[in-house]
């Protein structure tokens, strides 16, 4: 059997357990991890270092693409929004889009313009310069315990979500 063709971005969408659970319901999403971008530190020890809470997102380029996954994104965020996705206020919960390939940030800058009042969108679109593993009890939290706080409603968390 064929293994999929992968390509990685990263998104960053107020809390992250959210943001991972909508996100790993994706058509074309192989995986997903929770994460820190774009902070100092290389591990989750110490004081805030300016990190944005992130999914690292690992998908097919022949099931998905960039527009669709920032299409598919753009329903769970308030675009408008600075530093605040829900109750979820701080730095650390701004939005972003992350990478090391300038062709995504490319496609995330493009689809950005030509989304309505688009110079007021505050989702960031920068290279990924650091990214750091959340600890074990942050991944697939809502899998896991599906009863903690997120800030989507369900309907909408599990919009995507196919069952077996």
């Amino acid at each position: 059997m064929k293994q999929p063709s992968t390509e990685e971005i990263y998104f960053a969408g107020g809390c992250l357990w959210g943001v991972q659970e909508f996100i790993r319901h994706l058509p074309g999403v192989i995986s997903t991890e929770a994460g820190r971008a774009n902070g100092i530190r290389k591990d989750t020890k110490g004081d805030y270092d300016g990190y944005a809470e992130c999914v690292r997102t690992q998908f097919d380029p022949e099931v998905t693409n960039i527009e669709r996954l920032m299409t598919q994104f753009f329903e769970i965020i308030d675009p408008y929004s600075i530093n605040q996705q829900g109750q979820d206020i701080g730095l650390k919960y701004r939005t972003g889009i992350y990478s090391q390939s300038n062709q995504h940030l490319e496609k995330a800058k493009l689809f950005i313009d030509q989304q309505p009042k688009s110079h007021t969108i505050a989702v960031e679109v920068l290279p990924l310069t650091n990214y750091v593993k959340s600890d074990p009890e942050h991944q697939d939290r809502l899998t896991n315990y599906p009863q903690d706080y997120c800030h989507l409603p369900l309907s909408l968390l599990h919009k995507y979500k196919v069952e077996p």
